[in-house]
């Protein structure tokens, strides 16, 4: 995932430098096999389960600063939704130009409507699951609801500084396929994932 995710971004007409932030030497070795930096080794308190991406990003932009580079934009590209392509990052920095936006973050439309979906009470009821007027529409008369599907997120780093992240008032979404948009957490997705690939 990490091999197909830094081959993407080294075919992007934009992107002029790729570095891995990861903890993990393996990780590293691979990186640099494919043509990535890694500059340091992240440090394990922002390699933890319940670490901030968003420090991972301001410690590369530290290192950057530090090392007297400069560079307008950052494009975040997570491994584990490896169906994203160069095309894909090269149309968002383009919608980014074209929307004269401060940073871009891809969407895909949901795979299940949240207005479908409800908590339910220990005696599993579902006499108020549903409200009167959603239990007689057609799922087609709902309104079309979006997700964040972990492909890209840009920002310029100003921006990106100020929000302490990607989302503000400059931000704006790029629409993917669901076919590109698939986040691997488990076996399942590992599993549909390579069968897209050989599709």
């Amino acid at each position: 995932m990490i091999a197909w995710t830094i081959e993407q971004a080294k075919e992007s007409r934009y992107i002029d430098k790729v570095i891995v932030s990861t903890d993990d030497r393996e990780i590293a070795e691979v990186s640099k096999k494919y043509g990535a930096e890694i500059p340091f080794l992240r440090p394990k308190e922002l390699a933890e389960d319940d670490s901030k991406v968003i420090d991972a990003i301001l410690l590369v932009i530290e290192w950057i600063e530090k090392n007297d580079m400069y560079y307008d934009l950052i494009v975040l590209l997570q491994p584990t939704t490896p169906l994203r392509t160069s095309e894909d990052i090269d149309n968002s920095i383009e919608l980014l130009f074209s929307k004269k936006a401060q940073a871009i973050v891809s969407v895909c439309e949901v795979e299940h409507h949240p207005h479908l979906a409800n908590t339910l009470p220990e005696d599993g009821s579902m006499e108020n699951f549903l409200s009167f007027e959603l239990a007689n529409k057609n799922r087609q008369q709902l309104p079309v609801f979006y997700r964040l599907n972990g492909a890209i997120y840009l920002a310029y780093l100003d921006y990106l500084m100020a929000k302490k992240g990607f989302f503000g008032e400059g931000t704006y979404a790029y629409l993917m396929q669901r076919r590109k948009s698939i986040d691997i957490d488990n076996d399942i997705d590992l599993k549909f994932t390579e069968f897209l690939l050989k599709d």
